[in-house]
Order: structure tokens, then sequence, then C-alpha cells
């Protein structure tokens, strides 16, 4: 049986709302994971964090206006890491969390790098005035900055169910 807004086999997402990215990178999926999972490399290119790639555990970003509640719901090696994600609003009059779940799904390629699929489930449709800023950032982050790539591989799909 399968949850909402979870993937399926062949890692595709069956959520109308999620963000999809992909990326090939050149370093291995070892590099790719730590980079994901190790607090202080993650810190690095997305905010502060206590992680700790545990199935079960619960973990804090700490965001802009108030901290990011994570859980760790599936964790392989260099090969998955998913997470719960709920975001608190900073403004107490605005009462709308967005509860969602990010999965990064890593392979090795060819070369040795990897092939890297972020999707946000539960996340496009509720914050689709982030979705520029989100993608670029991504890119950035990452070091793909080719103008001219769609913000995420599932962006016309977003665009039609906004």
């Amino acid at each position: 049986m399968k949850k909402a807004g979870s993937t399926t086999n062949e890692g595709q997402s069956d959520a109308a709302d999620a963000l999809e990215f992909e990326y090939d990178l050149a370093e291995p999926p070892e590099k790719v994971w730590r980079a994901l999972t190790v607090p202080e490399l993650l810190a690095a290119w997305m905010m502060p964090n206590d992680m700790r790639p545990e199935i079960g555990n619960r973990f804090a970003f700490a965001g802009t206006g108030a901290p990011i509640e994570c859980e760790i719901l599936d964790a392989e090696p260099e090969k998955l890491l998913r997470y719960s994600w709920r975001e608190q609003p900073g403004d107490a009059a605005r009462q709308d969390p967005l509860d969602s779940t990010v999965t990064f799904t890593l392979a090795r390629t060819v070369s040795g790098g990897t092939h890297l699929r972020v999707v946000h489930d539960g996340f496009a449709r509720k914050a689709m005035p982030a979705i520029a800023m989100a993608g670029a950032g991504c890119r950035l982050s990452l070091g793909l900055r080719a103008i001219g790539k769609p913000i995420a591989a599932n962006a016309p799909r977003l665009l039609r169910a906004a």
C-alpha cells in the first residue's frame, strides 16, 4: 500500500503538487550523501540543522522565521533519504503550516558521479510564488548555473495545476 505523496517503484512522485528536480553531478554518491546528511555540510548549502540520518530521528532546520521541524522517514545510505518537513509560519496571525515530504534519491552514474533526484511533495500549490526562488537556489547550491533549464522537472504540469 502506498501512502499519499509517496513515490512509486520507478521513483516518480504521485503527488500533483510535488516539485521535482534532477541533476547529474560529477561527485560520487558517497560524497553527495555526506552533503545531505552531515549537519555541518548540509548547513553550508541549506540551513543550520541537527540532522542524524536514522529512521525516526527528529531534527530541525533553523529557518528564517521559525524552525522547520523534520523527521527521518527513510534512510538508505548513498541511495535514499526521505524526511517530513513541517514549516510553521513566522507570522503568528497566519496559522497555516507547510506539511510536506522531501525525498532525495541517489544513483551512481556510468562515469562514477551521481544522478540526484529531489522531490518535495505537498509543496508546489501552497508555495507557488516561491517556486522560482527554490529552483534558482537549488541550481546555485549545487553549482548548476545553466540558464534556460526548467526550474523543476515538472514545472509545466505545476503551472497548469495552479
